[in-house]
Formats: C-alpha cells, sequence, structure tokens
C-alpha cells in the first residue's frame, strides 16, 4: 500500500518515495518482501499522478503496472484486491509501504498461521508494554487502562483471498464515518466475522509515519557493553537467578536479593549509554535498596536506555556455576529476563558453565555472572 500522501511526514515527497540509505523507502519494501519465500509476487497500489515517483524507486525490479489507489485506504486496498481477481491467489498479503524493515521469517511465520485450518487471516503484532491511560480533552488524566491482552497491529497482514476481497466489497458501502474507523484490513476482515490471529513480530518492524522517523533509523549506532558480577553463598534455601527462584542448599549473599544474573545484566545496559554501574544508581549504603527484587534494578536500566530514544537488541547472559543446575531453569530465566526488559524471548540468551572445579565458583562457593548487552542509540 502507497497510496497514502503522509502528511504527517512532510517535505517534498510522499514518505514512501523519501531516501533512506541511498534509495527510496518503497523499494527497500519491495526489496525486504521479495527477500521473503513466501511471496510470490508484489503489486504495488499508488496515488494517482505518483507515476513518476513510482517509476523511479521500482525500476528494474520488474513489477507488474501498479494499481490506482482510492479516496480512502479501504478503497485502495479494495482496488488492489480487484486487480489479482482474475488469477486470485490462494492468500494475500498486505503490507506498508513504509515498513521497510520486515523480516522474511515474520512473513513466513504470519503466511503458516493464516494457513491453519479454520483460520481465515493472521497479522503480525508486538504486545503492549507501556502502561495506558485515557485522557480528556482538557488533557486531564481520566483512568487507567488494562493493557492485558492489548497488541499493536504490524504488518504484514495475511487473508484467503477470497474471504477479504468479499470483506472488502462489502465495506465499500459503508458511510465515511463507518469506513473511516477501519484503521486496518484486520479491522475490514473483523467487521465480515473472519477469524483472525496474532502472530508476534519484532520492535524493529516501525513504520515510517514523520521525518523524525526516518532520521532516527539513518542516526542509529549499535553499543554493546559487558557487566560482570559475583555473589557468594550463605545460608539459605533457594537462590535468586534471573528473576526466578531456584531452589538450592544455599541462598546468595548481597544487600538486595543478590540476582548476580539481573546485576550483571543491569551494568551491561547502562555501559550501553556510559551510566556508570549499578552501585551509582543503587548504592549498598542506602537501607532502602536493603532486599529489594532485583528487577527494579534492571528496569531502571531499561527505562534510562529508553529515555535516550533506544532500542535494545540483544541481551546474552552467561552464568558460572558448579550448581545450581541452570539448564532446568534456563526457559523461565529467559522468559522472566524478556518480560523485565520489555523485549522479545527471541533478544535473550541464558547460558551456563563451570570452572571445572577451579577458583571460588569451583570450591562451590557462590556464583558469577558475565553479561554482554547490545543496543541501538540515536547518535549524538
Amino acid at each position: 500500500m502507497a497510496a497514502g500522501r503522509g502528511n504527517r511526514f512532510g517535505g517534498p515527497l510522499p514518505k514512501q518515495y523519501a531516501d533512506w540509505e541511498g534509495q527510496p523507502i518503497l523499494r527497500h519494501t519491495i526489496l525486504a518482501l521479495r527477500a521473503s519465500p513466501a511471496i510470490g509476487e508484489v503489486r504495488v497500489v499508488i496515488s494517482p499522478g505518483d507515476d513518476v515517483h513510482y517509476n523511479a524507486a521500482t525500476a528494474g525490479l520488474g513489477l507488474a503496472s501498479p494499481v490506482a489507489g482510492g479516496v480512502s485506504r479501504q478503497q485502495s486496498v479494495l482496488n488492489g484486491l480487484e486487480s489479482l481477481a482474475v488469477n486470485a491467489p490462494d492468500f494475500v498479503a498486505v503490507h506498508d509501504a513504509a515498513r521497510p524493515f520486515v523480516r522474511a521469517d515474520d512473513i513466513t511465520a504470519c503466511l503458516a498461521a493464516a494457513s491453519r485450518p479454520g483460520v481465515d487471516g493472521a497479522l503480525l503484532g508486538i504486545p503492549l508494554a507501556d502502561t495506558l491511560k485515557r485522557v480528556d480533552r482538557d488533557g486531564a488524566v481520566s483512568e487507567t487502562v488494562s493493557r492485558a491482552n492489548l497488541w499493536r497491529a504490524q504488518t504484514p497482514q495475511i487473508f484467503r483471498f477470497a474471504a477479504l476481497l468479499a470483506a472488502h466489497r462489502a465495506a465499500a458501502s459503508l458511510g465515511a464515518s463507518e469506513a473511516s474507523a477501519l484503521t486496518d484490513d484486520a479491522a475490514v476482515a473483523e467487521r465480515a466475522g473472519m477469524k483472525l490471529v496474532m502472530v508476534a513480530g519484532h520492535e524493529d518492524n516501525t513504520k515510517i509515519t514523520t521525518a523524525h522517523d526516518l532520521e532516527r533509523t539513518r542516526a542509529m549506532e549499535t553499543r554493546t557493553a559487558l557487566g560482570f558480577d559475583v555473589h557468594g553463598f550463605a545460608p539459605g534455601h533457594a537462590v535468586m537467578l534471573g528473576g526466578i527462584e531456584i531452589p538450592h542448599t544455599h541462598s546468595l549473599a548481597g544487600h538486595s536479593d543478590a540476582d548476580v544474573a539481573l546485576h550483571a545484566l543491569t551494568d551491561a545496559l547502562l555501559g550501553t549509554i556510559g551510566a556508570g554501574d549499578i552501585g551509582k544508581h543503587f548504592p549498598p549504603s542506602d537501607p532502602q535498596w536493603r532486599g529489594a527484587s532485583s528487577d527494579r534494578f534492571l528496569q531502571h536500566a531499561v527505562g534510562l536506555v529508553k529515555e535516550r530514544g533506544g532500542r535494545i537488541t540483544h541481551l546474552d547472559l552467561t552464568l558460572v556455576c558448579e550448581a545450581p543446575k541452570i539448564g532446568p531453569h534456563r526457559e523461565a530465566m529467559v522468559a522472566s529476563i524478556a518480560r523485565i526488559a520489555c523485549v522479545t524471548t527471541d533478544r535473550v540468551s541464558v547460558k551456563a558453565t563451570t570452572t571445572e572445579g577451579l577458583g571460588f565458583t569451583g570450591r562451590r562457593e557462590g556464583i558469577a555472572a558475565q553479561a554482554i548487552a547490545t543496543v541501538e542509540l540515536p547518535r549524538r
């Protein structure tokens, strides 16, 4: 879908034709779609009068002629679907021209979900992590809205072709106000009673809406930093590692809950933004942190990265100990760390090793943790 005007983007060209790394955004998006084995053909819907921009953006790609869009997004999608009806495919994916960072694997996963028996379509999305507030027109906060089961929809959205075409044909007769409420194809499908499923996507499948969005993609840099922490054993019956409690013959000694894994991850994230170490932000001399849950420390570091406009791309943790055994708890630790850091589980790695009986960990006197955090930050 490349028929929008992108008024919030500004500039002399609609955003889909703006330059990014030497090529129009639309071209990047088409190439990203073609990188997926799930895509058989790409058909682009453009605004009437954009032929010159379209031809320049797609030169040499061998695409079929573009389809002229309509007065609304819903009408533009319908026009695109009608252009495919003569040789109708089994499935159709509708994708925003301004989402050039979609992953091939995500497209394949979305198609697989849409192909399940009894399912009419699937869409990529991200579960909401931020607290939601309802705000009155005067700016006053009226209530907190539960984010349970709420997702941010992305594209592509993939459907059984015949069902989506029928849904859009039915929606074409709606009045302007009702049609404007159908902000994506999933909404059109929902109105028609189609069964849809959500597929977890990735944060980097972002939609370029403003010039600032584009500037941020141009000006991001990757930073990596190391975190290291050690805690000795103390009398007890369990240890906290990665935000979960693991039964053991001892606990770990420390001012907080002594979660050596989260402490190392916190220091690694703080290192990516040059923000010192965990002791600077949570001094052990301060009694308010006595026995504190270490997820608060990691959440604080995550928040500082976000305040800088950054995003976490990967967290890698290695635990060094003879006991307890980490393997049986690895998946739970990955899920816990991902939840605390507000990232998907594929961005978290947890490993474990021993020192073959050498040193303090080999003598079972404590646990060491080494963490590496990788983030993307806007260049300053």
